[in-house]
């Protein structure tokens, strides 16, 4: 075998230029799958992450009538009938699931009827949230400026709030918002902290459905508030929603179905149930809708190997053609049929693994100068570039079976006198 590869070596390079283009159709071939693959992958991975967020693995579960958010139908008001507040032994049974690593119960509104006031700025739209103090860490929230929520803001119930930097932006614009109080419906918040997302991850934004689709309505900037001063805001009780972060993102489909089973048992409205957000769904659908479109790409690639695998056939042929007399000369002095076969295989199958080696490295660089010059995310795939390259030595087999065997079959006698 090794001097069946030696040889193959000194065949095309005797030939380089014959040799280069009858790999060209495979590097072409081996490069566009590769870059059409690692966009592929890239993009399915930023659909993720635009969906789930950079790392943070939290699942929100929610309250729904039908299937829309309890809070979509605005007729409805307080809690409704037959469905308790997750009481602390449910929480404590959150905490004892797999693959949960913390939790938080909390109270939100997205505020669209009343603003929030900072002498004559004005602030609406923003998401309002009545939060545990284990909110914070279980969501992925750091403190940016001032201070986090102490025990005593929820055993005195004091007006306070914690704002995030768009709401800073918005009501301060500039100023320091530690220690100053906004207004909202007659009541006055102190804030004590600016927080942001501890992952500084930001969605991709190509449209405006993927503008509601990622950013959803809370774009406008989020306050905090204690939850013992909620009942402050709207005079009753209201559903509460769970936050889960997961030891890792493939869990948070089946943590989310598992607490919302969890708190259902003690539903006994039938017209509402708990609902865990299912962004891993969403993200697959999406990933699906990419992939079915990108198929169609490799597909045309795929033709390129196709004609390059002909072309090693074909030079395969004019080679055995050439090389008659040594076939004959070699079988003469006693070589086997299937050492010709062998030495015509190897020859194919190390040209096309040399053309599907330079195709990998010609598809990386592709790939990353589509990434430059589109800002489209590629990630490479390790296990594919393996499949590739040894796809190319496939393909040479394949097509370089035909003239091994011709090869192998040629009379001696025949062909000592061809000329």
């Amino acid at each position: 075998m090794i001097e069946n590869i030696r040889l193959s070596f000194q065949g095309i390079w005797a030939h380089k230029m014959r040799s280069f283009l009858t790999m060209l159709g495979i590097i072409i071939g081996i490069a566009s799958i590769i870059s059409i693959v690692s966009t592929i992958k890239g993009t399915n991975e930023q659909i993720k992450q635009n969906l789930i967020g950079s790392g943070n693995n939290v699942v929100k579960i929610q309250l729904y009538h039908t299937d829309y958010d309890y809070f979509y139908d605005l007729a409805n008001e307080g809690l409704p009938d037959g469905v308790p507040t997750v009481s602390e032994d449910s929480y404590k049974e959150i905490l004892d699931l797999p693959n949960v690593e913390a939790a938080a119960v909390y109270n939100h509104r997205t505020n669209y009827n009343n603003s929030f006031y900072f002498g004559s700025n004005e602030l609406s739209g923003c998401e309002i949230y009545g939060i545990d103090d284990a909110y914070f860490s279980t969501a992925g929230y750091v403190i940016k400026q001032g201070r986090g929520f102490v025990p005593k803001d929820y055993t005195d119930f004091r007006p306070v709030a914690i704002i995030d930097s768009a709401t800073a932006d918005s009501l301060f614009q500039g100023e320091d918002p530690i220690g100053q109080t906004i207004e909202y419906d007659s009541m006055a918040l102190v804030v004590v902290g600016v927080v942001e997302e501890s992952t500084q991850f930001q969605p991709v934004i190509n449209s405006i459905e993927d503008y509601y689709m990622y950013m959803g309505s809370g774009s406008a900037g989020k306050i905090f508030l204690p939850d013992a001063i909620w009942p402050s805001l709207y005079a009753y009780d209201e559903p509460q929603e769970v936050a889960v972060r997961c030891t890792h993102t493939e869990a948070m489909s089946t943590v989310g179905k598992a607490v919302a089973d969890l708190l259902n048992e003690n539903v006994t409205n039938e017209t509402v149930k708990y609902q865990g957000e299912d962004v891993l769904q969403q993200a697959k659908e999406l990933q699906d809708l990419s992939n079915a479109t990108n198929q169609q790409l490799i597909w045309i690639a795929s033709i390129s190997l196709l004609v390059g695998g002909i072309g090693v056939m074909n030079i395969m042929l004019v080679s055995v053609t050439e090389r008659t007399r040594e076939i004959g000369l070699k079988k003469a002095i006693g070589a086997r049929k299937s050492r010709i076969l062998w030495q015509f295989l190897t020859e194919a199958a190390v040209l096309t693994s040399l053309g599907g080696l330079i195709g990998v490295g010609a598809g990386i660089g592709l790939a990353e100068l589509i990434s430059r010059l589109t800002q489209a995310p590629v990630a490479i795939s390790l296990p594919f570039i393996f499949l590739a390259v040894l796809f190319s030595m496939a393909i040479g087999i394949l097509f370089g079976l035909l003239p091994s065997v011709k090869a192998a079959n040629l009379n001696p006698i025949d062909a000592l006198r061809h000329e």
